[in-house]
């Protein structure tokens, strides 16, 4: 499955959401949506990627996982689109080189859970996106004490932003983070798989999510 790439205006500010989605869930739609209030962001883009190199599981396949996210978005300021597969970019390092090459009037916003700033330093290029842009770090159930004291956040102590400073991420320039407590959903993706073959279920389940949404809002 192939889509344009998302439309953007200059100026604005777009907020990245990166991963397999396999599901896509609740979850995901409730850290987006504090995103766009807690960093101040115009849109956020959720990025599908092909495949986690730091899994040895393969996804779902594209198609069913694009139709999922887009089963359980509400809010026209988000978008999902496969970009990553149209640049044929493996790594997020390489993506968001390859999103500011294409959009060079918009300012991008690395997003991702506490859960991933634990693991950041493992990622490829791990300091070239620090370099490149502000990254926006959302809590995660039992992650935000480990996450606070990673070697990433270690390293890039002096960029923090405070959070009761997030709305200025978005302006500052990199290396600059900021770590946001927000209320929690405890969700995730393996616990989708784990519960059902959500690809045949996948309807039942994006129904109980937008339920849980619905509670959440």
């Amino acid at each position: 499955m192939r889509h344009e790439l998302p439309h953007a205006r200059p100026g604005e500010v777009i907020g990245l959401l990166g991963g397999s989605f396999d599901p896509a869930h609740a979850g995901h739609v409730h850290i987006t949506n504090i995103a766009l209030r807690r960093f101040g962001l115009d849109r956020v883009w959720w990025l599908v990627s092909p495949g986690n190199p730091l899994k040895a599981r393969g996804p779902a396949p594209m198609a069913d996982r694009i139709a999922r996210a887009q089963a359980l978005l509400r809010d026209p300021r988000v978008t999902v689109t496969d970009f990553e597969a149209r640049a044929g970019t493996r790594y997020t390092a390489q993506t968001i080189a390859a999103l500011q090459a294409a959009y060079p009037a918009v300012r991008f916003v690395w997003l991702m859970g506490a859960d991933n700033l634990v693991q950041f330093d493992k990622w490829q290029d791990w300091q070239q996106i620090m370099a490149r842009v502000p990254v926006g770090v959302l809590a995660r159930p039992g992650q935000n004490l480990s996450a606070r004291a990673s070697r990433a956040a270690r390293i890039f102590r002096t960029a923090r932003i405070k959070g009761t400073a997030s709305r200025t991420l978005a302006q500052a320039e990199a290396p600059a983070w900021c770590f946001v407590n927000a209320p929690l959903m405890d969700i995730s993706s393996s616990a989708i798989r784990a519960r059902s073959d959500w690809g045949k279920a996948g309807r039942q389940n994006a129904d109980q999510d937008l339920f849980l949404m619905a509670q959440d809002s």
